[in-house]
């Protein structure tokens, strides 16, 4: 499932509900099918989010994996200062514009 992140001052970005639900839980926010973060939250869940991806960063660890040809691939999963850019930068331009960002999804996620 998907969940559409609109702002009213800058665009749209879409991810999927588990990585929504991961990123909105660190918000605060309930993971519902409708949601909202007001011009007064964004602060405070820029915050958050900004705090979360810089301790996650200082857990996380790269490792290579070697596979049956015996070559060395790097294997860094996709970490969660990456996942959480799109919805921190649309929250960034919408703060800057005193607006506010709408969640939809097709059910509770």
């Amino acid at each position: 499932m998907l969940v559409t992140f609109t702002s009213s001052t800058s665009g749209q970005i879409m991810m999927f509900a588990q990585v929504a639900r991961q990123l909105l839980e660190l918000v605060g926010k309930d993971c519902s099918a409708r949601g909202v973060i007001t011009t007064e939250q964004l602060p405070e869940a820029i915050q958050r989010l900004r705090a979360a991806t810089a301790d996650h960063k200082s857990h996380a660890s790269a490792e290579a994996v070697d596979n049956d040809g015996g070559e060395e691939h790097d294997a860094t999963p996709i970490g969660l200062g990456q996942r959480a850019y799109p919805l921190l930068e649309l929250l960034e331009w919408t703060r800057k514009e005193d607006g506010f960002v709408l969640w939809e999804a097709a059910k509770d996620f």
